[in-house]
C-alpha cells in the first residue's frame, strides 16, 4: 500500500442512532418492569430479587441483539474492499469485483462479483442519503482505479 492511498470507510449512520436509542429504551423498560415485580401472584407464586435481576438481564441481552445491527462497515483501499455485515464478512481484492451497485429502490449497496454472485454492503444504506452516495462514489472511484477492468 502506498503511503498516501485513498481509503473509503462507511458505517450506517441513521441505523446506528436508532439502534443505540432503542437499546437504551429496552434496558430502561426491562429495568422498570424488573423493579415493579414484587410480592405474590394470583397463582400463589412470588417474585424475588433473582426474578428482578433476570428481567434486567433479559433487557441487556435484547439490547445487545439490537446493537448487533450497528456492526456493518465497509473499508476499501488500493488492496481491496473489506465488508463486515451483521453476520459474517468478506475481504475481497478488487480483481474479483465486477461492479459497485446501488440500484434505485435498493435499501443498500452491493458488490457484483465476477462469478455472478453479489455481496450486500449493509454499511451503505439508502436512508443515509448523501452519506451513502458519497460512500458509493468513493467505492466506484477505487474500483475504476484498481478493479478487474482497470
Amino acid at each position: 500500500m502506498s503511503p498516501i492511498s485513498e481509503m473509503v470507510r462507511a458505517r450506517p449512520q441513521r441505523l446506528r442512532i436508532v439502534c443505540w436509542a432503542s437499546a437504551a429504551a429496552i434496558v430502561v423498560f426491562f429495568a422498570v418492569v424488573g423493579t415493579a415485580l414484587r410480592g405474590g401472584t394470583e397463582g400463589g407464586g412470588s417474585f424475588n430479587a433473582s426474578d428482578q435481576l433476570a428481567m434486567v438481564g433479559l433487557g441487556i441481552l435484547l439490547a445487545a441483539g439490537v446493537l448487533m445491527l450497528t456492526r456493518p462497515r465497509v473499508e476499501a483501499d488500493d488492496r481491496g474492499v473489506r465488508v463486515r455485515n451483521v453476520i459474517g464478512g468478506y475481504d475481497l481484492p478488487w480483481s474479483v469485483v465486477r461492479a459497485v451497485r446501488f440500484d434505485d429502490g435498493s435499501p443498500w449497496a452491493s458488490l457484483e462479483l465476477l462469478d455472478d454472485e453479489t455481496v450486500a454492503v449493509l454499511a451503505v444504506q439508502a436512508n443515509d442519503k448523501a452519506y451513502a452516495v458519497e460512500a458509493v462514489r468513493g467505492l466506484r472511484r477505487l474500483h475504476a482505479k484498481y478493479g478487474a477492468s482497470a
